[in-house]
This record gives structure tokens, C-alpha cells and sequence, in this order.
């Protein structure tokens, strides 16, 4: 019974962590003219909480030490709930990026800890990332796929339709109360400045998190536009962003399991990434957007898995854990967070989407290379 208590706490904290950036992209051009935006300036919806949840996710490590994870957790969903709750009664610009910004907050809060938080309870399981994953994937389905019917069952208002997803919250929240009494604070954190001088397999886990990143939230924010600029609908834009999160959920699910047991992390980081390489070739090629949608989700499903059991399958204990998972997302993130603002500029300066694709297969290449290095040298360095 307690098992499943803590997969359910698992499953709801990290379904919390996607639907606040992943329910703009689908009416990001409806907001863009409602509020009089540039294509950088819409870009910021999505960088904006990107950037915060990797500046952010240095904050873990103090509020583990300071109060403990459950209860760090547990602010973190306070954080994400407010934020997004607070959108249905947004009528400008600069109120929409604070709650995408202490939206960004929260999850960068939360990631780090849900990684600990596995390693803590299921210190020999690492199978239940698989659980960590799928649950953002389908957070990001959701609120992805359901954002337009929402947006036209809310009197077509875009505030109600974002404000929608703090409903996600609230079960995270309630769970995460009783297991308060029995939470204790961590005392060995590793400090910051160690992890960056002592440990440069850590400075290479940022930087394909962040190629990774950059990759995803790029796909994630300007996905249906691109759809849409080659004459699709909002409907069908809609559509195949929501393929491309819907195909990520097997794949989040069953590839860390796969590898816990098999070891070939090198393999399938390599089969995932040149999945992104096709699909972002097909898409520059103006071939059809659905079987680049396939090709882009299946290699988004399994990188951000694998990503996340970098630091579990090498750090010696938790508190290593959670500091080697903020570390890793804090650099990672804010990489990425480059990401949608470099495509926005791109549309802004070019008026279309060639440059951007282009740029992201350059990320591709650095990101093989990033991981041509973490294959090459598979065991832990302390």
C-alpha cells in the first residue's frame, strides 16, 4: 500500500512539472495578437519558466538542507499552483510572465527533487523514473492537447483556458501532507562550488541536458505555428503537437526500464537523437509534419528519461543525488532556455522557420557529441 502511495506522489508532483509551458504553445499565436506580442517576446512564455527552472533548481539544494524534500516539495507545488491559477484573471503582458516565471520557480523546485525523492524511497528501482517521465509526458499531452477545447469551451477566453491546469496541483498537494510528520533534513548536501570544481562529468551532464532542452522547449513552443505556417489549422497544429507528446509516452516509460537492466545508455541516446535529426530533415524538407511529428516524439520520449537517470546511475548517495540533478538542470536549463527565444528571433528576422530548423540541427550535433563523451566514460567520477 505504501509502494503505491509513493508512486502516486511520483505521478502527480511530476504531472505538475509540463501543462503550465505546454498549454500556451497551441494558442501562442491568440495570445501574440491579443496582447500586441513579437515573436521574441511570445518566445519568453516558454524561456522565461525554462530559464527559472534551471536558475531555480540551485534552490533545491538549499530548501533539501533547510527543510527537508517533502516539505520543499510541497512549496514547490504551492508555487505552480498560485502561478497558473493566476492566469484566469491576466490582461496583460507583464502579469503573464511573472506567473510564467514563478511558475518556472516551482518546477525548477520540484525537478531535482523528484529525482532524490526516487532514490530515497526506491533506492533500488530506478526503474520508477520511467514513472518520473511518463508523468510529465502526459502532463504535457494534456494540456497541449486540450488547450484549444478548453480555450473554445471557456468563452474562447485564453486566461480560463491556462488558469484550467492549477486543478493538477491540488492532488499533488494533499498527497504530499502526511508524509510532512516523518520528513527529515538532509545533512550532507554537497556544496555548489564542489560540484563544478571536483567534477566535470557533471559540467558535461549540463550541457546535453541543455542541447536536450533547447531541442524539446524549441518543439514544444513552435511546433503548431510551424504547422500552422504551411497551411495547417489551429485544430490540426493542435493535433500533432499533441502526437508528438502523446508518442513520448510509451517511450519515456519503457526506455529507462530497458536500460537499468540492458546498461546500453550509449546505444539508445545515440538511436534517440538521430530520430530528432530525421525529424527535424523532414520538416526543412516541407515533407508531412506527421511523420516528423512521429520522428521528434520518440526521440524526445526517450532523451529526457535518460537524461534524468545520469546523475542516479552515478551519484554514490541522496543528498549526491538531488545536488548532481539541480546542478545538471540548472546549467541544462538555462541552455535551453535559449532554445525558443533563438527560434522567435529567427521568425522576427527572417519570416520563417528555415534558419531556426537549421540551428536546431547544429544543437543536434553538439548534443552526439556530448554524448559520444558520457558513453565514453560510463563510470562515476568523484
Amino acid at each position: 500500500m505504501r509502494f503505491v502511495y509513493l508512486v502516486m506522489i511520483i505521478f502527480f508532483v511530476s504531472l505538475n512539472l509540463r501543462p503550465s509551458i505546454t498549454s500556451v504553445g497551441p494558442l501562442l499565436d491568440i495570445i501574440q495578437t491579443d496582447l500586441g506580442m513579437s515573436g521574441v517576446t511570445a518566445s519568453l512564455l516558454t524561456a522565461l519558466p525554462v530559464f527559472c527552472m534551471g536558475l531555480f533548481s540551485i534552490l533545491a539544494i538549499k530548501l533539501n538542507k533547510r527543510l527537508g524534500m517533502e516539505k520543499s516539495l510541497l512549496i514547490a507545488m504551492t508555487l505552480i499552483f498560485v502561478a497558473t491559477f493566476l492566469r484566469m484573471f491576466i490582461h496583460n503582458s507583464f502579469l503573464l510572465f511573472a506567473t510564467a516565471l514563478f511558475s518556472g520557480i516551482g518546477i525548477g523546485i520540484a525537478g531535482p527533487l523528484i529525482t532524490g525523492f526516487i532514490k530515497k524511497y526506491f533506492p533500488n528501482n530506478h526503474g520508477l523514473m520511467g514513472v518520473y517521465s511518463v508523468s510529465m509526458v502526459i502532463g504535457a499531452a494534456v494540456a497541449s492537447s486540450l488547450s484549444v477545447p478548453t480555450y473554445q469551451r471557456m468563452n474562447e477566453s485564453w486566461q480560463h483556458a491556462l488558469g484550467f491546469w492549477s486543478i493538477l496541483a491540488v492532488p499533488a498537494f494533499l498527497l504530499l501532507i502526511p508524509l510532512l510528520k516523518k520528513a527529515e533534513k538532509s545533512t550532507d548536501t554537497l556544496p555548489i562550488s564542489a560540484l563544478f570544481v571536483k567534477n566535470k562529468r557533471v559540467t558535461l551532464f549540463m550541457l546535453f541536458f541543455g542541447c536536450m532542452a533547447a531541442i524539446f522547449y524549441s518543439l514544444t513552443a513552435w511546433l503548431a505555428p510551424i504547422v500552422q505556417s504551411m497551411g495547417f489549422s489551429y485544430s490540426q497544429s493542435g493535433l500533432i503537437l499533441t502526437l508528438f507528446t502523446v508518442i513520448q509516452i510509451p517511450i519515456s516509460f519503457l526506455l529507462p526500464i530497458l536500460v537499468s537492466k540492458t546498461g546500453n545508455r550509449k546505444v539508445w541516446l545515440l538511436v534517440c537523437s538521430f530520430s530528432e535529426i530525421v525529424g527535424i530533415l523532414i520538416l526543412l524538407l516541407n515533407y508531412s509534419p506527421w511523420i516528423a511529428t512521429v520522428f521528434l516524439g520518440i526521440g524526445a520520449g526517450g532523451l529526457f528519461p535518460l537524461a534524468l537517470l545520469l546523475p542516479i546511475q552515478e551519484a554514490k548517495n541522496i543528498e549526491e543525488t538531488v545536488s548532481w540533478s539541480a546542478m545538471m538542470q540548472f546549467g541544462g536549463y538555462l541552455l535551453g532556455a535559449l532554445g525558443p527565444a533563438f527560434i522567435g528571433l529567427t521568425i522576427d528576422v527572417f519570416d520563417n522557420f528555415v534558419p531556426a530548423l537549421g540551428g536546431l540541427l547544429i544543437i543536434l550535433c553538439v548534443m552526439l557529441f556530448t554524448i559520444l563523451k558520457i558513453g565514453n566514460n560510463e563510470q562515476s567520477i568523484h
